[in-house]
């Protein structure tokens, strides 16, 4: 029976070339020549930790980042930028990297499956969905279908077995 996965995985060494380049950027650009700006990955704690000396710059480093993230191929959802917050003369901003399916995301992407109409059977298994049918036609048409819909985080189509 044919069947496919659907994750929201992120590869974590193409996020740590993005925020090396983006390091390098900052280093070559002028309007940064002096000022104390820096950006750093917590592999850890998937977290991007942003320190600038303005509000402004701060923008200028994230911009900086989602583009880096782009030419690498990573999707931008997989950014949840908090807040910032001042500390001493100092601007924090803490970017979470959104990395696997949670279940209130695993809940809707089923329910919007369900409601497509799409005639298929799709379950919820730990941090992934399996979705299977009897033609391979009818599970790439779920796959057209996710990929229209906006669920927050980037998903993935992998296993797919015949």
């Amino acid at each position: 029976m044919p069947s496919f996965d659907i994750v929201s995985e992120l590869e974590i060494f193409e996020v740590n070339h993005a925020v090396q380049n983006t390091q390098k950027e900052i280093a070559t650009r002028f309007d940064f020549r002096g000022q104390d700006v820096s950006i750093e990955l917590n592999e850890k704690a998937k977290e991007i930790k942003i320190s600038t000396e303005s509000d402004f710059q701060c923008e200028q480093v994230y911009n900086m980042l989602e583009n880096h993230f782009f030419k690498r191929k990573i999707d931008i959802q997989a950014l949840d930028p908090q807040k910032m917050s001042a500390s001493g003369k100092h601007i924090v901003q803490v970017i979470k990297l959104k990395d696997g399916l949670d279940s209130d995301t695993a809940k809707k992407i089923n329910k919007a499956i369900k409601d497509s109409g799409i005639k298929v059977q799709s379950s919820i298994q730990g941090d992934k969905i399996r979705v299977t049918d009897k033609k391979r036609d009818t599970l790439q048409q779920v796959m057209a279908f996710l990929k229209q819909e906006q669920f927050g985080l980037p998903l993935q189509f992998n296993n797919f077995k015949d």
